[in-house]
């Protein structure tokens, strides 16, 4: 027998379930005895607190099973299998409020007959990759076996279905943003409102500041109806307010409880959704009808499984801004080097496409691609070429690249996350500090567009998007589904398992054709 793991082993391949629990992790006692090793089943996981992260398992394959791709897909499809109420309660589905042939003034009584052939089957999916690779070696290859077998892999379709297990009289919904500021929050809260009003709720209320809102005492829950919210999409921001971490779990679904939500829509990123995932598992515990929904919010765009999150192409549009100031500033000085830091922890996305999309670029640093500022062929020696050349360069660098060159503080933010070290600060000082040294007059412009990009108004591409997922979150919650998160794959908008998208950050794959895209843009050589 041959166990091997696929070639460049990635989060979605990963077959291995994941525990979650701020100090347990996967271990093998966890796991069956078969050529798919997973961790306990859906339905016994332990809950972790809100700060939990997941374990990355890689899977172990016998390719020498003449079944082992059915056996793949199998696994594949219990993972993504979405949780359900019924996994849990005896509920029973009912004719949906929700209808596609509406008259002004009309009640909500209406015959299913009339309605137009427009909802979503429960067994429709969308295809989670659509490329077939014919070797490892090809850009961005991300096959499963080494002669990169094409393996079918299915995901749930999302939209309105024609059965749903909420009696929309009953229903009382909150809405609760968590994390930092992102464009687009207004634009679903917004959207959450309108779609739950459309099914018949008339319940529906914001949990101020985050996870915040459920246990401190100071704050109070925030009445939300279309009136209220018309036109908050109009400005940036949060109409509910932000904050990083929050109590646990048990206190959270405690106030759940206490304040009869049984419909909760989270907007946040992948500690979010860890805090989402536990909340679920521990409603699911206790025998609750609470349906948990997430909406994907990263303006990094780095939660896995996902086309894009939104608030990105805003991000990246906002970000030309900045681009164009420094290669103003560059252009007109003598020796002129503009640099600009651009948002990125762990994910080089929103630096690699600003710089793809402004086209005044000549360095592009992000996290995966390790660099070095000294030496031959380090980024300052290209500098001094550009200067002598051009006359003048511009360096774009996500807040997350060259974190080894700095020192460590160990330190982390109220979400659990490293504090980073200022590598746009470092990188200015050690440009400064070699044309110094080689007696060659050089002035650096620094810009830092952080919070002007996140404060701002969702483009309009963005508006679509959160629109498009507001409307499926709340589709998703009256179908009876929790513990899942709405996101847009392959153009087509899904339903996934959080689980599955909280594994590991998303990243920029160094071997993808769209970052050799952005180094054939720059025309920048290799620094590591």
């Amino acid at each position: 027998m041959s166990l091997v793991s696929p070639a460049k082993g990635v989060g979605f391949i990963n077959t291995g379930q994941h525990c979650f629990s701020a100090n347990d992790h996967c271990s093998s006692k966890n796991f069956l005895h078969s050529s798919f090793r997973l961790c306990e089943r859906r339905g016994k996981r332990r809950c972790g607190s809100l700060n939990a992260r997941a374990t990355v398992v890689k899977p172990e394959i016998d390719f020498e099973d003449p079944d082992w791709k059915k056996k793949f897909q199998d696994n594949f499809e219990e993972r993504f299998n979405l949780p359900h109420l019924r996994d849990v309660l005896d509920v029973n589905p009912r004719p949906t409020t929700f209808s596609l042939k509406r008259r002004p003034h009309m009640d909500c009584d209406i015959d299913l007959e009339e309605r137009r052939n427009g909802y979503v089957h429960d067994d429709d999916r969308a295809l989670l990759k659509v490329i077939k690779f014919s070797s490892p070696t090809s850009a961005g290859a991300e096959c499963i076996d080494p002669d990169c077998s094409w393996v079918e892999q299915w995901v749930h379709r999302a939209g309105p279905r024609k059965q749903i297990y909420f009696d929309p009289e009953e229903v009382k919904a909150g809405i609760v943003t968590c994390g930092g500021l992102c464009p687009g929050l207004n634009d679903v809260i917004r959207q959450i409102v309108i779609t739950l009003e459309i099914y018949g709720v008339k319940k529906i209320v914001g949990i101020p500041y985050g996870y915040r809102g459920f246990f401190d005492d100071g704050l109070t829950e925030i009445p939300l109806s279309r009136q209220v919210v018309q036109n908050i999409n109009l400005a940036g921001g949060s109409l509910l307010g932000v904050s990083r971490g929050g109590a646990s779990t048990k206190d959270i679904v405690d106030s759940i409880q206490a304040r009869g939500i049984n419909m909760l829509f989270i907007l946040g990123g992948n500690g979010t959704h860890a805090g989402a995932n536990a909340i679920h598992n521990e409603c699911h515990k206790r025998g609750l009808k609470v349906s948990v929904v997430c909406v994907p919010k990263t303006i990094d765009n780095d939660i896995l499984l996902m086309d894009k999150t939104f608030g990105f192409d805003t991000a990246v549009e906002e970000a030309q801004r900045a681009i164009n100031s420094a290669y103003i500033e560059a252009r007109s000085a003598y020796h002129g080097i503009g640099l600009v830091k651009l948002m990125g922890r762990s994910s080089g996305f929103i630096a690699m496409h600003a710089t793809l999309s402004s086209g005044q670029i000549d360095v592009c640093l992000i996290p995966e691609a390790p660099f070095h500022l000294d030496g031959p062929y380090g980024v300052l020696q290209y500098l001094a070429h550009m200067i002598s050349t051009k006359g003048s360069a511009v360096v774009c660098v996500a807040e997350g690249a060259g974190q080894e060159l700095l020192e460590k503080s160990n330190a982390t933010d109220a979400s659990g996350n490293a504090v980073l070290g200022d590598i746009g600060v470092h990188i200015q000082q050690q440009i400064k500090r070699y044309f110094k040294d080689i007696c060659i007059p050089a002035d650096v412009k620094y810009v830092d567009p952080t919070y002007m990009i996140r404060a701002c108004r969702a483009n309009a591409s963005d508006a679509i998007l959160c629109t498009v997922l507001g409307q499926n979150a709340v589709h998703g919650a009256f179908a009876g589904f929790s513990g899942i998160t709405v996101g847009i794959c392959n153009t087509h908008y899904v339903y996934l398992p959080i689980p599955e998208v909280i594994a590991s950050p998303r990243m920029v794959d160094p071997n993808s054709r769209m970052w050799h895209r952005c180094l054939t843009s720059t025309g920048q050589p290799d620094f590591h």
